[in-house]
């Protein structure tokens, strides 16, 4: 599902004045699911569209395709919260995470370029770990992972792990499930995510060392900027990373342990120990 609206900003031009129309991403989600489950999903995707605190769209799209592919199954990414006080401290922190994890220093600075940004793509930006560039083929759109789930037992007990936590909602289960496909792809070593929701303040640094780190205060509330990364390995085939991500169906068919709130240090000691 796919929910967004139209906002047209005037532009002054040399002879003539006109609109500039660019579309506004308002709600999105995804999942694999039984043919008989079809009709309650859909309805709950048109449910959560029509009610985003980031407003009413005008154009929802509701796709539903017949996976053909068994999906591959997978273990769901450890998640742990990183004790964070404000956006200033989450740049230091992913900083470290990201350093720990092999990015290099060029490369965490195109991140943030991204990430920073006023103008959130619609997908995910492709960075190179070593060297740092942008290795996307249409940088506009970016990469769109697709084709992702959890099974019905898995569910029921990441619901149980995370409300346990004080977190089970459906926004922190969609990017743990996001985030466990990514870490799945061979080639790609992190992942960081930073909500474009101006009221959404948690963002997160996950990779298959670390696992899923959720960041609270990664920004200001009301900021409407926002933006995902992979860093892939500096040879990595771009061909085989977005082809995975995009056409390969998954599906998190075992969890991994969701710990409370640790220091950077507790978090990188505790894998490198």
């Amino acid at each position: 599902m796919r929910a967004s609206k139209k906002a047209k900003r005037q532009v002054a031009m040399t002879s003539l004045r006109g609109h500039d129309v660019r579309e506004i991403h308002i709600s999105g989600a995804e999942g694999i699911y039984d043919g008989k489950e079809i009709a309650r999903i859909v309805s709950q995707y048109a449910i959560r569209a029509l009610s985003h605190q980031k407003g009413r769209p005008d154009s929802i799209i509701i796709t539903v395709e017949e996976v053909k592919q068994k999906p591959r199954a997978i273990q769901s990414l450890p998640v742990t919260t990183l004790a964070c006080r404000s956006p200033l401290q989450a740049r230091g922190l992913i900083r470290k995470l990201l350093v720990f994890s092999g990015i290099s220093d060029r490369a965490i600075s195109t991140a943030f370029t991204v990430t920073n940004s006023s103008i959130t793509m619609r997908g995910a930006a492709l960075i190179l770990c070593g060297s740092g560039r942008r290795v996307e083929p249409d940088k506009p759109r970016g990469i769109r992972v697709s084709r992702l789930g959890i099974s019905n037992h898995a569910d029921t007990t990441l619901s149980r792990k995370l409300a346990h936590r004080g977190m089970n909602n459906s926004t922190v289960k969609e990017a743990i499930i996001l985030a466990s496909k990514v870490a799945a792809c061979r080639q790609v070593i992190a992942e960081l995510c930073v909500s474009d929701d101006p009221e959404y303040t948690t963002g997160y640094v996950s990779s298959g060392r670390y696992g899923y780190v959720r960041i609270p205060h990664i920004k200001k509330k009301g900021e409407k900027k926002g933006g995902r990364v992979f860093f892939l390995e500096e040879g990595a085939d771009i061909d085989f990373v977005t082809g995975f991500l995009e056409k390969t169906p998954v599906i998190i068919d075992s969890l991994s342990p969701c710990y409370g709130v640790r220091t950077i240090y507790e978090i990188i000691d505790r894998i490198d120990k």
